[in-house]
């Protein structure tokens, strides 16, 4: 009987990302201070340490910029994954099936890991419901939460600026009426669409072998679902 996979192999995929970002990161902090270092060197300002650059506009707007457009992709994509299909798409359900086959998604009770369910489904009730759109529920949670920060951090950057050409600031709620502020957040938000779009539409014709996101290397074009 083979052993349980170390931790390493069983959160190998979580672990790689999440040095992936914290790596790139690193590197946003370190050229974002150093490009408004410079900007500001230029008006005669004396450069920000780094902890001072982690509590700057510029900081705050860029980071959260783009965490809420990275937010806003994924909720609505996991909503609309419900009710829509995309023929031959891997990312897409299997539409609805002939009255003689199971119906997808239903698990048989050998598809289920053994183990007892989460604790919100044995309670039942209203806790179930919830659960039940929970992941939908916390990427609109996380959107809104990046989203009041992009234009609070927005809001100080453009103070920022109109400090350095000597400019009076504006108020926050000025600035969220703004088309700046508005532009900041479409540019990222249909960039990120445009993403999921590719591979929803990609992964109908193209394959990665062994990839979740495709389906097998023999299936046909019409195939729905991985």
């Amino acid at each position: 009987m083979r052993g349980e996979p170390s931790f390493w192999r069983r959160n190998g995929l979580s672990l790689v990302l999440a040095a992936i970002f914290v790596v790139f990161l690193l590197g946003q902090v370190l050229t974002g201070q150093a490009a408004w270092n410079e900007e500001i060197a230029r008006e005669g300002r004396a450069p920000l340490t780094l902890w001072a650059y982690l509590d700057s506009g510029h900081f705050i707007s860029a980071t959260f910029e783009n965490w809420e457009s990275e937010f806003l992709q994924m909720g609505m994509y996991v909503l609309l994954t419900v009710w829509l299909r995309q023929l031959g798409s891997a990312e897409s359900r299997p539409f609805e099936p002939r009255p003689f086959e199971p119906r997808p998604f239903e698990p048989q009770p050998e598809d289920i890991e053994p183990g007892p369910a989460p604790w919100p489904v044995r309670r039942g009730g209203l806790w179930r419901r919830l659960y039940a759109h929970s992941l939908t529920a916390a990427f609109l949670l996380l959107f809104l939460g990046s989203f009041a920060l992009h234009g609070y951090g927005s809001w100080r950057h453009h103070n920022d600026e109109r400090r350095l050409q000597g400019r009076a600031p504006v108020e926050l709620s000025e600035h969220l009426r703004s088309s700046d502020f508005w532009f900041e957040s479409f540019q990222n938000w249909q960039s990120e669409f445009l993403a999921v779009l590719s591979i929803v539409v990609l992964s109908i014709f193209l394959r990665e072998d062994k990839s979740p996101e495709s389906k097998p290397v023999r299936a046909p074009h019409r195939q729905t679902g991985a």
